[in-house]
């Protein structure tokens, strides 16, 4: 591990939001045993087939007891909205801490989430660049994403958690490397000079990149995983600076059924489940299952978000909508900064 060195969405957005999920949200059926309560898990966009494996196992165990979902996926920022806007949810799976904080803010979920096993968080993971069949451009390291001939594809950071993973990481590998804080800001500004497209989400860039575009994606490490299991022709590479990811999970106050819902999430950090996730490319809280052949270390620094100031500090420094950073950046490039 690495040594440290370092608005309320609108409410056009909350019903669409909401008409999105009474549209597109699936429902997972077990056998109903003894009536089965029907949970509502809302979550950003990359888990979904963990989850969608992970759904029918905790529903056969005693404490899922026939338990079914409806579950509802999108961008994490989105999704957080929605549910502060008044989505009907039970258990709330994000990108990263500050968009449950905002539930937390909103009173939406209770402020003690983070103090219960391995600090609220059920999955972890790394910003790794995924490159074409072969890395034809021979796409390295942070420097190769700022080349005149590379095309570089990540979500908006305004309305993806992922894209804020990969603006820390590319920003925190700056500082892994030596260089100051304006050198990582302005390393910043020449890498989204590079990037064509800003999705809303993680899964939408993905879909943009292997679709054709692009001649790398910063992606979380199981994205690119999952998408070599479907067939994609695409290779990734773990750049020699990278970000530990953390991805919250947390009951959300409004459930109507809270201890299946607190049941599910405590599930979710069991052997059982945690192998799921492996298997679809997270690493693990679950200590006993880590694997560093199959999860290297970056070569040079894996460094957290503390290690960068901490989210409340980042959130302020680089994601505030008018006066942040990559705001600055986003404006300058003519891309959105609303939520």
């Amino acid at each position: 591990m690495a040594a440290s060195f370092f608005r309320r969405g609108r409410a056009a957005a909350a019903v669409l939001a909401l008409a999105a999920f009474t549209a597109s949200c699936g429902g997972v059926s077990e056998g109903s045993a003894g009536g089965g309560e029907k949970l509502t898990l809302v979550a950003y966009s990359t888990p979904q087939e963990a989850y969608e494996e992970i759904i029918p196992a905790f529903a056969k165990t005693p404490e899922g007891g026939g338990a079914s979902f409806d579950q509802s996926y999108g961008s994490s920022g989105e999704q957080a909205r929605a549910i502060e806007a008044g989505l009907p949810a039970d258990v709330a799976a994000l990108s990263l801490e500050p968009d449950i904080t905002k539930l937390v803010e909103a009173g939406v979920v209770d402020e003690n989430w983070n103090k219960v096993a391995k600090k609220g968080f059920v999955t972890h993971s790394v910003v790794v660049f995924a490159v074409r069949k072969g890395n034809p451009k021979g796409i390295k390291t942070w420097d190769d994403l700022v080349k005149d001939d590379v095309e570089v594809i990540t979500p908006n950071p305004f309305t993806s958690g992922g894209a804020r993973w990969n603006v820390m990481a590319a920003y925190g590998a700056q500082l892994a490397q030596g260089r100051s804080e304006d050198e990582g800001v302005e390393f910043l500004r020449r890498l989204f000079a590079n990037v064509p497209v800003q999705d809303k989400s993680a899964r939408e860039s993905l879909q943009t990149f292997v679709g054709g575009k692009g001649d790398v994606l910063i992606a979380y490490e199981n994205e690119a995983i999952t998408a070599q299991q479907k067939g994609e022709e695409l290779d990734y590479v773990i750049p020699p600076e990278s970000i530990l990811i953390e991805n919250p999970v947390a009951v959300v106050n409004t459930s109507k059924q809270p201890d299946k819902a607190r049941a599910f999430i405590d599930y979710l950090r069991t052997p059982e489940a945690q192998r799921v996730f492996v298997e679809k490319g997270y690493r693990p809280v679950e200590e006993s299952l880590a694997d560093p052949k199959k999860f290297p270390d970056p070569e040079n620094e894996l460094f957290t978000i503390a290690d960068v100031g901490g989210w409340p500090e980042v959130q302020d420094k680089f994601f505030d909508a008018e006066k942040g950073i990559q705001a600055d950046i986003n404006r300058e490039l003519g891309e959105p900064t609303e939520k």
